[in-house]
């Protein structure tokens, strides 16, 4: 049970679940239904946040989080690597996160090192986690998050003006890189933007400099297979608007679905968006994820192993597609 100071935690530190609103954020509306489920994911995410600081221990947050439905439990724990991040900042503090990624959140990993990132844009720079203590590959999500938060809660500055980059430096690694990790936060954000409508999300990514789409397509493929509210032939229209950035489109998209089957949360969507975004099943596009996954964490070149991770997934994907192709014909 939680303690009364948990519970002052929570109503001390938890945003309002009227912050998630599309109304409150004035994202465009697609239909009722991609409204609501939005929305709900929104009050997910903040219900995992809330059980992560009002909890008494690591075990009790991970009791309270396996409560939540099966298919929208991702987004619970992804609120709770926020919430635990925020927990460990307190005065007298600490374990929490590390606790939940030592429990059965090693099994939604990447959505709790999202969460660090949501963590990470609303504390003071003196307070954020050392994320050096982290693991080297996945700490990239972070910044996924940092970007995603910054887009969904500051859209006006990171959407609405889209030539403008923000300057950002961590102690992680690799800080010519960290725009790129940003960015992917910035285009999975975009899903949410846009109401999930493909047509718009497109026209929003291409508001950006060139240079950019990449990885805002890799990160709004990302949304579009975990989050989505899209159907087959909307689906087949952002792969073919993505263009020249459509494998990109697939990395996201895959990195979801492993997701989703590492953590046992798969839903109907997620066969759909592997066969039409990846161009394989959903085991299929998991596979590439842990086939490429770098032995070594740790990169020694220019530029993180998490990219060389993410080029890889795509270039595996496109090259499975070429040939199925061939034997097609």
């Amino acid at each position: 049970m939680s303690s009364f100071f948990g519970a002052f935690r929570r109503r001390l530190l938890t945003p309002p679940v009227s912050e998630t609103t599309m109304e409150v954020r004035g994202f465009h509306v697609k239909n009722a239904e991609a409204k609501q489920r939005l929305e709900y994911i929104g009050e997910v995410f903040l219900k995992g946040y809330a059980y992560a600081v009002e909890a008494g221990s690591p075990a009790e947050a991970e009791e309270l989080l396996e409560t939540v439905p099966r298919d929208m439990r991702g987004f619970a724990y992804e609120g709770a690597g926020m919430g635990a991040a925020v927990y460990d900042s307190l005065p007298g503090h600490g374990g929490r996160l590390q606790g939940l990624l030592a429990g059965r959140g090693r099994d939604h990993d990447y959505m709790i090192y999202v969460g660090i990132g949501w963590a990470m844009a609303r504390l003071p720079k003196p307070l954020w986690p050392d994320i050096r203590s982290t693991d080297p590959l996945l700490r990239w999500l972070a910044l996924d998050g940092y970007g995603f938060h910054q887009a969904y809660f500051k859209t006006a500055a990171y959407v609405r003006t889209p030539h403008v980059q923000h300057p950002f430096r961590w102690r992680g690694g690799h800080n010519h890189y960290t725009a790129n990790a940003i960015d992917q936060g910035i285009g999975r954000a975009l899903w949410f933007v846009g109401g999930t409508d493909p047509d718009v999300v497109t026209d929003l990514i291409r508001a950006y400099p060139e240079h950019r789409h990449s990885d805002l397509y890799a990160g709004a493929g990302l949304a579009c297979a975990y989050a989505g509210s899209v159907g087959e032939d909307e689906l087949a229209r952002f792969v073919e608007g993505a263009g020249e950035h459509r494998w990109a489109l697939a990395q996201g998209s895959a990195f979801a679905t492993e997701a989703r089957i590492k953590a046992g949360t798969v839903i109907d969507h997620t066969h759909l968006a592997a066969r039409v975004v990846c161009g394989t099943t959903a085991e299929g596009a998991a596979q590439v994820c842990r086939d490429t996954r770098p032995r070594t964490p740790e990169a020694a070149g220019p530029f993180p192993a998490y990219e060389a991770w993410r080029h890889d997934i795509a270039a595996q994907l496109a090259s499975s597609s070429l040939v199925s192709k061939g034997a097609d014909q």
